[in-house]
């Protein structure tokens, strides 16, 4: 097979050829990588007055070809000139000069590209995805939900008594409920903790998912909340320092409105009680021991939540350019009497899992309704560094 092809709009001229155009180049790419290169893309936009010509490098295009074919069709359909060829040897994982290529202190922000990431590292996150979760790669959905706790599971096994799941015992066990195209659902149990949730954020984010949503559990820090009652994040307090040095912490983090709207519908479709409002996450399990200095900031920030992840994802959400929301369920009220005990926490843990898991699922489910070939996502792109088939 040849590992070269060039294409614009002149090469099809109805859906099936096109189809069949995509299905070759990804085929085509999928050979250049296997024989030991990594394959490159050049995209010429004519309607581009100031960036006509964007390249790119990838890795590993099998684990995630539903992307690849939706955007590479998108291109096509507006009229692109396509090529694609073999780029350079692939680094062996020994190679000592892998990282300085995956770098992402290196990368200009300024410059117009295809994909946020080096091959170099494409190849090493989903090596550790595959590590960490003990799902290949292309397993994937297109929406990724987290959680912490094997209940949820349990449901999510209840749901789909045919979903996939790792043979062996891994850090992050994840679970796939899969449809065709990669358009089902997939659960990681992340465990608990900021470190944690960036860890696979990090990996997930280089399948490029339509979404990422926390299913978690909170404290409650307002008056007027009752265990059991949920909490739609609308803002993140981050006080957990696991991504300080990377992303400011004068630059807002808001969750993706339409998937906000669709959760919002759910609970008020079911009658739950629900606030909306700041999370405030912190790297410290035990906050309470320093009780006088957390509690002045959750006041400065007027947070009615804490938890231990959801402002690590929605950070890397926004880093990486995926639509994010959080759902959390209020789990013990710390600062009111409430504290979190084994006995009441397990009365509480079967008596919200099902509810709260159906509640995003069905959310979700609204989404990919609405918006079968992605949520729009401009609200976390810059304007000058659209991705693969991105609008100006």
């Amino acid at each position: 097979m040849k590992k070269r092809i060039e294409f614009t709009k002149d090469a099809f001229s109805n859906e099936k050829e096109l189809t069949e155009l995509t299905e070759t180049a990804c085929d085509m790419m999928e050979t250049i990588y296997d024989d030991g290169d990594y394959p490159k893309l050049t995209v010429k936009r004519s309607w581009s007055e100031h960036n006509p010509l964007i390249t790119g490098e990838i890795a590993m295009p099998s684990a995630y070809r539903w992307y690849l074919t939706r955007e590479l069709r998108k291109l096509a359909e507006k009229g692109a000139e396509i090529k694609i060829f073999p780029s350079r040897p692939r680094l062996k994982s020994t190679d000592p000069s892998i990282f300085d290529n995956a770098d992402e202190d290196d990368w200009d922000i300024t410059q117009k590209k295809l994909f946020l990431f080096s091959p170099e590292r494409i190849d090493i996150s989903l090596d550790r995805l595959k590590h960490y979760t003990g799902s290949n790669p292309s397993e994937f959905q297109r929406y990724i939900l987290f959680t912490n706790y094997d209940m949820h599971v349990e449901v999510f096994k209840e749901m789909y008594p045919d979903c996939t799941e790792p043979d062996q015992s891994v850090q992050m066990p994840a679970y796939h409920f899969k449809q065709p195209n990669n358009k089902g659902i997939t659960l990681v149990n992340i465990g608990v903790g900021p470190s944690n949730a960036k860890t696979i954020s990090d990996h997930v984010a280089v399948l490029r998912p339509d979404v990422m949503i926390m299913v978690g559990h909170c404290g409650g820090l307002r008056n007027h909340q009752d265990i059991g009652d949920f909490v739609l994040a609308t803002g993140f307090m981050r006080d957990d320092g696991v991504l300080d040095e990377i992303l400011p912490l004068n630059i807002p983090i808001t969750p993706n409105h339409l998937l906000n709207v669709y959760l919002k519908e759910e609970l008020d479709k079911n009658s739950r009680n629900y606030r909306l409002g700041t999370v405030y996450t912190t790297a410290n399990r035990n906050w309470e021991f320093i009780k006088r200095r957390t509690v002045e900031q959750i006041h400065i920030s007027r947070s009615v939540a804490i938890d231990m992840e959801s402002a690590t994802v929605a950070t890397n959400g926004y880093r990486y350019r995926v639509p994010f929301a959080t759902l959390l369920c209020v789990s013990d009220k710390p600062l009111h009497g409430k504290p979190k005990l084994s006995g009441e926490a397990q009365t509480f843990y079967q008596n919200s899992k099902q509810m709260h898991l159906k509640l995003v699922i069905d959310a979700v489910n609204q989404s990919k309704k609405a918006y079968p070939e992605g949520l729009p996502n401009a609200s976390i792109r810059a304007i000058n560094e659209p991705l693969m088939g991105g609008a100006e």
